[in-house]
């Protein structure tokens, strides 16, 4: 049990970067699912201001669920799903731009 624990602080600190190569933000926490003895979700701050506009202002995190971690190693990949998260009027206006 003491190497599966240090297994997971390893990851606080880390850089998140999508599988395109945009910074996302760093790991702050983890989200654990206690029963299941899993990490279910990834808390992240120093968030990409481009990504997470209100988030990064306000000084919030969010979380990312485990489920799209591609890669762990000196930083973490993620889908790039989290690029597409966007508000649709966001879209609509650059569009329009």
């Amino acid at each position: 049990m003491d190497d599966i624990s240090q297994e997971i602080t390893s990851l606080v600190g880390r850089e998140v970067y999508s599988n395109n190569g945009v910074f996302v933000g760093e790991v702050e926490d983890l989200r654990l699912n206690v029963d299941d003895e899993a990490v279910t979700g990834l808390a992240l701050s120093n968030l990409n201001s481009e990504l997470f506009a209100d988030e990064a202002r306000s000084g919030q995190g969010i979380i990312v669920p485990y489920r799209w971690v591609r890669s762990v190693g000196d930083i973490i990949l993620i889908n790039d799903v989290v690029e597409r998260v966007r508000e649709p009027d966001e879209e609509e206006d650059e569009l329009l731009a």
